[in-house]
């Protein structure tokens, strides 16, 4: 019985550890994972050649009621041409999927867009890298590197569009406090939305 104990806590302890390194890929603080990754004109755009810059990194799906959400109501291009008047490079990523690029764009007309580059992760080695959950999961990562936030794009998790208003917006927030030169008030956050597509 003690032996069985034993083999079922080393199981239980290497599971735990197999789980986190899988969920931890990214710690506020630290590197930025760096990437290249092409956008849906074929131009490679690489995270480390953006040192200096501010930049936001966001994942998405349009085919997702959360990304329908904040996209349909505006909120996120009105956020991403605001970052981009400050000189943040604002890149969205889309893992796992081979949507056609014209139906991309005509999506990002229709909503008005404003993200700097669509990339491709279509293997999700980079989602991966993230350790990027749902869809959107934004994180935002300073002019040296680090990644200074990671998580919700708001403090309420739904799909309604009348909760925009009502909720805080984490990744406005966290580049309000990189510009400002301050720490991140609330770093880390439970991204919500529809499951990134591995």
């Amino acid at each position: 019985m003690n032996t069985l104990k034993k083999m079922l806590i080393v199981f239980a302890a290497t599971l735990v550890a197999a789980v986190s390194s899988g969920h931890s890929a990214v710690k506020i603080g630290q590197p930025a994972p760096d990437f290249s990754l092409t956008d849906l004109d074929g131009k490679v755009h690489q995270l480390s050649g953006l040192k200096g810059k501010i930049v936001v990194i966001e994942w998405t799906n349009p085919d997702c009621p959360f990304v329908q959400k904040h996209y349909q109501s505006g909120n996120i291009p009105k956020l991403q041409k605001a970052a981009a008047q400050e000189g943040v490079v604002w890149l969205v990523v889309e893992t796992g999927s081979n949507r056609a690029a014209d139906k991309v764009k005509s999506w990002q007309r229709e909503t008005g867009s404003a993200a700097v580059a669509y990339l491709r992760d279509a293997d999700g080695q980079v989602g991966r890298s993230y350790a990027a959950k749902t869809t959107p999961h934004l994180y935002v990562v300073s002019p040296d590197g680090l990644v200074v936030y990671q998580g919700a794009i708001d403090s309420i998790r739904s799909a309604d569009t009348k909760d925009i208003a009502k909720a805080k917006n984490y990744v406005a927030a966290a580049l309000d406090a990189v510009k400002a030169g301050k720490p991140v008030e609330d770093a880390s956050t439970q991204p919500y939305g529809c499951a990134v597509k591995y």
